[in-house]
């Protein structure tokens, strides 16, 4: 199984998209915020603008990019394919199920095993080239860091456009809260 590098990070996931109001699998289909996700995103600003990023990195997939350009006021420095959703091959387009398969492989798509080592190893490159940058993305992601800190995918859905603040805790755990300024700060990790 990978491992991230011990450094922390801060993640943003997409506003409200097309899918999300439809309650449908996203994954890899490159669908739009709904103007509910952009004002999200917008409101993503007053906590993440004024900071001086080392290095913003987004999925290219428009929902992800758009937020990080809506929460920034400016495009993020680099778009990064390894960030993309996990494709959920014939799964994509469907309703989202009450129990979501994240160990199987769907049909056409992407293990979870490929997935996890997929964000594992762009997240790594990305936490070799900067400290604490922003990574822009989706709810997938989160679960990836689950599994990779605890064993297990599970736990609450990242909400749309709320920062996280995940960062190594002890020798083997990960926190995942909800990002402030005044705990960046006192961490030394972020420039406000």
């Amino acid at each position: 199984m990978p491992a991230l590098i011990r450094r922390p990070f801060v993640f943003l996931r997409h506003g409200q998209s097309t899918r999300n109001l439809e309650r449908r699998i996203g994954g890899q289909h490159d669908v739009a915020l709904t103007p509910q996700g952009e004002e999200e995103a917008r409101r993503a600003r007053a906590l993440l603008g004024d900071i001086d990023w080392s290095l913003v990195a987004a999925s290219p997939l428009q929902r992800a990019y758009r937020t990080a350009e809506l929460a920034l006021g400016r495009a993020p420095d680099r778009v990064v394919d390894g960030l993309m959703e996990r494709h959920w091959g014939e799964l994509e387009g469907q309703a989202i199920p009450e129990t979501i398969p994240y160990m199987s492989t769907p049909a056409g798509g992407e293990s979870w095993e490929a997935f996890v080592e997929r964000i594992a190893d762009t997240l790594n490159a990305l936490l070799e080239e900067a400290d604490t940058p922003l990574i822009v993305g989706h709810s997938g992601l989160v679960r990836a860091v689950r599994w990779l800190a605890h064993g297990t995918p599970a736990g609450p859905r990242s909400a749309n456009a709320i920062p996280l603040w995940i960062a190594p805790e002890g020798r083997h755990a990960w926190s995942i809260i909800p990002f402030d300024t005044t705990l960046a700060r006192a961490n030394g990790s972020v420039g406000c």
